[in-house]
């Protein structure tokens, strides 16, 4: 079955353009845990996340995306293959990146890559594009930091070239020009959505508007609320490039549990350890429990808690955002397979129809 994104619809006259609410789950790949709290082996996690993307589209959700990391606690470096085995056992949802580093990769590699996906799905394919906030992509494939800016803009043009399908021409310094290039698989229906991942640059809000991507806001911590003037700048930024309206939405973590302090405990200590090691390489400040109170309370970033407490929290930020999708990043690294498979059955059949309803 093939299913593509409804188009944007006027309110009413004079009113920004609307889009349909979109409820989907993101994954890193992090290293699941057993019984016996021992980590598994990145093939038996590779293995579990094909089984929470096949669970995703039973309970009704919209999109499953994987994220492009490269070390052991996130061995998901070939997310379009895992989603090419949820693809075959799927039928209706949405699979795609989240993100793709596209600095340390070749644009024409990701389109195919993605086109292929596009066309194994049924049309069901999307990419989010991303600088790379984790940089450990950048020597693992020969690429120097210096040009983190360069490579990041130029290929973000060339995708967007790309995706307009028929003949490529395009040339710049990070690559081989190209002339009148077809690039295969062509898809059927137009191109598939793409989407740029932005943690916190206006600069990036602006490059997204002038390319004619989306906008995903990565929250992943302080105040939600902090984003609304980049919802406007992409507003503004698309009428002053002259594109139409286009969807942004929120990317942000949590775990949804029966109870608020069944969720609390689940996921405190994993998401303690998790900032702890990465700390090492990305200077986070270490969270206290006071702090990850404070996150998980209606001002913070963490969606940790019950259904309720969950849907309540999407709500009211997909609001005050002007967003409408929220893409839940559901594993923390330690956590056991059986806790995020209740996690995704929980968000699809109790928390995206109460978001539905609150936003009705």
């Amino acid at each position: 079955m093939t299913t593509t994104p409804a188009p944007a619809v006027p309110a009413s006259a004079g009113e920004p353009a609307t889009f349909p609410l979109v409820l989907g789950l993101d994954t890193f790949g992090d290293v699941t845990h057993d019984g016996d709290d021992r980590p598994l082996s990145h093939a038996q996690t590779i293995r579990n996340i094909v089984e929470q993307g096949v669970l995703a589209d039973q309970v009704g959700l919209d999109f499953f995306g994987i994220g492009e990391h490269h070390t052991g606690d996130f061995p998901l470096s070939a997310g379009d293959v895992v989603l090419g085995a949820i693809a075959a056992r799927t039928t209706r949802i949405r699979l795609g990146s989240a993100v793709t580093v596209l600095s340390s990769d070749d644009p024409v590699r990701v389109f195919q890559r993605y086109s292929t996906l596009n066309a194994v799905s049924g049309g069901r394919a999307e990419v989010i594009l991303g600088r790379g906030s984790s940089i450990d992509s950048f020597p693992l494939f020969g690429y120097d930091l210096s040009d983190y800016e360069t490579l990041f803009e130029e290929k973000s043009q060339l995708f967007a070239e790309l995706l307009k399908g028929g003949p490529v021409t395009w040339e710049g310094k990070t690559r081989a020009s190209l002339r009148d290039q077809d690039v295969v698989p062509h898809t059927k229906s137009g191109p598939f959505p793409a989407w740029i991942g932005v943690g916190g640059s206006p600069q990036s809000v602006v490059r997204a508007a002038r390319y004619g991507y989306s906008l995903m806001l990565a929250i992943i911590g302080g105040a939600p609320a902090r984003f609304a003037p980049f919802s406007q700048l992409f507003h503004q930024a698309l009428e002053k490039f002259g594109r139409p309206a286009l969807p942004i939405g929120v990317h942000s973590p949590g775990h949804v549990a029966a109870t608020d302090e069944q969720a609390r405990e689940e996921f405190w200590p994993r998401y303690l350890e998790v900032i702890r090691h990465v700390s090492k390489t990305r200077g986070f400040a270490i969270p206290t429990k006071q702090s990850f109170l404070h996150e998980i309370g209606p001002h913070g970033a963490l969606y940790v808690g019950s259904p309720e407490t969950v849907a309540q929290k999407i709500a009211a930020n997909l609001t005050a955002l002007g967003a409408n999708r929220f893409d839940l990043k559901y594993a923390m690294g330690g956590l056991s397979h059986e806790a995020l498979m209740t996690n995704i059955e929980l968000y699809g059949t109790q928390v995206a129809p109460r978001v539905r309803e609150l936003l009705a």
